[in-house]
């Protein structure tokens, strides 16, 4: 990963190309929708503490998707916002039908 990405349109789809193993896809995005379940729990039942475990949910399942499945180093090492923009952007596109795998 030695190519600097100065635009999100242009780090995308590398991202992209970081995530083709079907499993490392999924266990994505069971971690940003359990995210938003703690998020909204923590809400409703105003427990800030619930938003402790809101990163290591996401990043832990996510990385173990790159560790175990994909056998590479997550983006998100490297390109921290640009990675944790592009994973709500694969779920939304996943959710909506737009995904490109």
């Amino acid at each position: 990963m030695s190519k600097i990405y100065k635009q999100f349109s242009t780090f995308y789809p590398f991202y992209l190309s970081q995530h083709q193993h079907p499993v490392c896809r999924a266990l994505h995005y069971v971690g940003s929708l359990l995210v938003l379940l703690l998020l909204l729990a923590a809400m409703i039942l105003g427990n800030g503490y619930l938003l402790l475990a809101a990163p290591i949910v996401g990043y832990g399942f996510a990385w173990v998707g790159h560790f175990v499945f994909e056998k590479n180093r997550p983006a998100t090492f490297q390109y921290p916002l640009y990675s944790l923009l592009a994973d709500w952007v694969m779920l939304f596109q996943w959710l909506t039908g737009r995904s490109k795998q």
